[in-house]
């Protein structure tokens, strides 16, 4: 009987490498070779999975994307839309391992973004669904009457976005401490949400 292979499995154990090379070493430390040797196959599977290393970062920075996207899913049991925006917002900050790993991933690609227009076009579509989702919640918050119906939706679910993505690199670096990036976010929320 022929075995059986899961070819998206592969290539998912594939970018977990790549990751992994990217968050240790940064973005220029890939190569085939490296991600061969980082996930223990061959050249071979690895040129049989991707043909590119630019094929193998978009679907690694894909792959990134959806693990983000399934923990903000699960957060999304939180409840209220306060509760749902601040879990959104915890998920894209480095206030543990895992989140730190993700964080330096993030920012090799955004480097990377502003000279390579493919990577930049790719980040730019993603920003709207992740701002969006945010405006949803703040949306659903004034009909429920738990922020002030004047605020613009799209313009707090901006300043949320950009005031993570503004702490990023401090907690990276140990500016902030994972308390003081929470402090800040509930600070905003609580500005923001009045009425729970």
């Amino acid at each position: 009987m022929p075995k059986i292979v899961d070819h998206e499995a592969r290539r998912r154990h594939i970018a977990e490498a790549l990751l992994r090379i990217i968050s240790r070493d940064g973005l220029d430390a890939v190569s085939l070779r490296e991600v061969a040797a980082e996930a223990e196959v061959s050249m071979g599977m690895v040129q049989h999975y991707f043909s590119t290393k630019d094929e193998m970062l978009m679907f690694a920075l894909a792959h990134l994307n959806a693990r983000i996207g399934e923990r903000v899913a699960r957060a999304a049991a939180a409840g209220s839309p306060r509760a749902l925006v601040r879990a959104g917002l915890l998920e894209l900050l480095p206030l543990d391992e895992e989140r730190a790993f993700e964080a330096r991933i993030g920012l090799a690609y955004l480097a990377r973004s502003v000279v390579a227009e493919d990577l930049a076009a790719l980040l730019r579509a993603a920003l709207p669904y992740v701002v969006g989702f945010y405006a949803e919640q703040i949306r659903t918050a004034q009909a429920l009457g738990q922020v002030y119906a004047g605020l613009d939706a799209g313009k707090e679910a901006t300043i949320l976005f950009t005031m993570a993505q503004g702490m990023v690199n401090p907690a990276l670096i140990g500016h902030l401490t994972p308390e003081q990036v929470e402090a800040a976010v509930d600070y905003q929320l609580d500005r923001l949400f009045p009425s729970r």
